[in-house]
């Protein structure tokens, strides 16, 4: 059988236990063959343990050969050893490296496509006009021309503005922007009302064309008159598009309804996450541990080639909360909900929280006073 060459692995150490006589004639033809010899340690009269180079083992054994020496190897270090360990092996690397290998084949190629709209544009349309110039799920990635195939989904669609196509790993990101439709302008000499877009209680009346029909502090309802479309004497009425500013008092109302003692759900830290790849819609697990969780929420991450499920485990608690800090919590977020959507002309002049225990359950109302302008162009139909 041909001898395994140690010579090129000249870092690779070996611990042996030499069993003689004569250990010190051993350790001087040691050094006469200019094996080099290093933590020697005498285990009593006829023992000792030494580290030797492994390219000198063949001239060790000659030595303890002449010498009628035991050689005993302890221990083994060195890149020596892990070549000949993993040479042993050479079948779970190949197929480790194939996996590798074939991964990233299939990396090459598009096995999902994802189209984001906005409006009016259909998702399935598009994925349509893809097919029909060749791209679909399986597609190679090289042959792909994404310049081409945004041209090509502008070009087909009219409502389209623009397109921004592509590759995210293994997917085929699609985004369209669509035309927006200009809005309808009403010119002013069309004659139209001004009316009431929410009830209020009127403050102030500004009229630059047409006539008032409300007064300070009149109550008025959505959709009601406040500035008709007719001005002039009487005998000379003629109608105009109204225009005005009407400011009421007008009033927001939020309510919640929030649990401050009974059972929630709370997440313990642990989880689990396994790897899979997906194959015309079967999956093939990378990594498929067991749920232990007798609780858990699910999470799939499906992005890129390699996707992933994750699973948090949850385990139900007791809670009891102290209400009034609750309700004014909530009172703030429920505030912040209401000045967030006001225009910048609004000015916010009160602001009123309540809330009561009802059950295990506290319910919080806020109430805002604003004042804004409440009026509408409402054009006349003839």
């Amino acid at each position: 059988m041909k001898k395994f060459n140690f010579t090129p692995y000249k870092k690779g150490i070996l611990t042996l236990q030499i069993e003689t006589f004569m250990p010190e004639k051993f350790i001087n033809l040691l050094w006469k063959n200019g094996v080099y010899v290093k933590k020697i340690k005498k285990r009593n009269i006829a023992s000792l343990i030494m580290e030797v180079n492994l390219m000198d083992y063949e001239k060790i054994k000659e030595v303890a050969n002449k010498t009628r020496t035991k050689i005993k190897v302890l221990n083994r270090r060195g890149i020596a050893f892990s070549f000949i360990k993993y040479k042993k092996r050479s079948a779970f690397f190949i197929g480790g490296i194939s996996f590798v290998l074939i991964l990233y084949f299939l990396s090459t190629f598009i096995w999902e496509i994802q189209i984001v709209t906005e409006h009016n544009v259909s998702p399935f349309e598009i994925r349509q006009q893809l097919k029909s110039i060749g791209v679909s799920i399986g597609t190679n990635k090289s042959k792909l021309d994404l310049k081409k195939i945004e041209s090509s989904i502008v070009n087909n669609n009219e409502n389209i503005m623009w397109v921004k196509v592509r590759t995210e790993g293994s997917n085929l990101r699609v985004d369209i922007s669509e035309r927006q439709i200009p809005p309808t302008i009403v010119q002013d000499n069309t004659p139209s009302n001004l009316v009431a877009k929410k009830d209020g209680q009127i403050l102030r009346v500004y009229t630059t064309a047409g006539t008032s029909v409300i007064k300070q502090g009149d109550i008025v309802k959505k959709g009601q008159l406040l500035i008709q479309s007719e001005q002039g004497k009487e005998g000379s009425v003629y109608q105009v598009h109204a225009k005005g500013t009407v400011i009421a008092k007008t009033y927001y109302e939020e309510i919640k309804i929030i649990p401050i003692s009974g059972i929630t759900t709370k997440k313990t830290g642990n989880e689990i996450r396994n790897y899979y790849v997906q194959l015309n819609n079967k999956k093939i697990y990378l990594k498929n541990s067991r749920i232990k969780f007798e609780k858990y929420e699910k999470k799939t991450e499906a992005t890129g080639f390699i996707k992933s499920e994750s699973y948090f485990e949850e385990k139900d608690v007791k809670f009891n909360l102290d209400y009034k800090k609750q309700a004014e919590n909530i009172s703030s977020e429920l505030y912040l909900k209401v000045i967030v959507n006001l225009e910048k002309s609004v000015k916010i002049i009160d602001k009123v929280v309540e809330y009561t225990l009802e059950g295990n359950n506290c319910r919080v109302r806020l109430l805002v006073t604003v004042e804004e302008d409440i009026s509408s162009s409402d054009t006349i139909q003839h």
